[in-house]
C-alpha cells in the first residue's frame, strides 16, 4: 500500500527531488520535463504524479525540505526564545548542502522566505529602534547576497571564515 510515510514512498520522493536538483544545475526550471526527470530519478511518471501534482509542487517540496532543515538548526533557540547569533551552524549546513542551496536561490525562493529569522530585539538595542524595518531588510538581503556569492565561488572559504566576514559587516559601527 502506498501510504504517505512508507519507506518506499519516501525513497521515491528523495530520488525525484535529488534528480530535480541535479537537473537544475544545468537547466532552467521551465526547460525540465517530467519525462526526463523520471528518467533521471529512475521512476515512472505514475510514481511522480502519485507524489507531486506537477513540477511546481515538486519545487515547493524541495523548498519546504530545505527550510525545515534550517529551522531545525535553530530549533532549541526558538523554543528557549534566545538568539545566539550562531551563523556558523548555517554556514556549515550550506557547505554540506550546496546543491540544495543553489537550487533554492536559482528558483528565486529566497524572495518568499528568509533563510534565517531576524532578532528584532537585538537590532533594536544596537540601532535604538530607528528605522528597524529598513535595517532588517538590509541585513536579510545582505546575508542572502553573501551566501549566493559564496555558493557561486564554490564555498572556497571555510564556514568559520564566512561567519567572520558576516560578523565584521554586521557589527554596529559608529561613524
Amino acid at each position: 500500500m502506498n501510504t504517505p510515510n512508507n519507506k518506499r514512498r519516501r525513497d521515491s520522493q528523495k530520488r525525484i527531488e535529488m534528480a530535480f536538483v541535479k537537473l537544475l544545475q544545468y537547466k532552467e526550471f521551465n526547460e525540465i520535463r517530467v519525462t526526463e526527470l523520471c528518467r533521471e530519478a529512475g521512476v515512472n511518471r505514475t510514481t511522480f504524479y502519485a507524489n507531486y501534482d506537477d513540477l511546481f509542487a515538486l519545487a515547493d517540496a524541495v523548498q519546504k525540505n530545505l527550510e525545515a532543515q534550517v529551522f531545525d538548526l535553530y530549533r532549541e533557540e526558538r523554543e528557549r526564545k534566545y538568539n545566539s547569533n550562531d551563523f556558523l551552524k548555517l554556514f556549515r549546513h550550506i557547505r554540506e548542502n550546496q546543491l540544495f542551496y543553489k537550487t533554492y536561490f536559482k528558483l528565486g525562493m529566497d524572495g518568499r522566505f528568509q533563510i534565517t529569522e531576524y532578532d528584532v530585539g537585538q537590532a533594536a538595542r544596537f540601532y535604538d529602534s530607528n528605522y528597524i524595518e529598513y535595517h532588517m531588510e538590509f541585513f536579510r538581503n545582505g546575508l542572502n547576497a553573501i551566501i549566493r556569492m559564496w555558493l557561486k565561488n564554490g564555498c572556497r572559504e571555510t564556514p568559520e571564515e564566512m561567519e567572520s566576514i558576516l560578523r565584521a559587516e554586521y557589527m554596529p559601527k559608529r561613524l
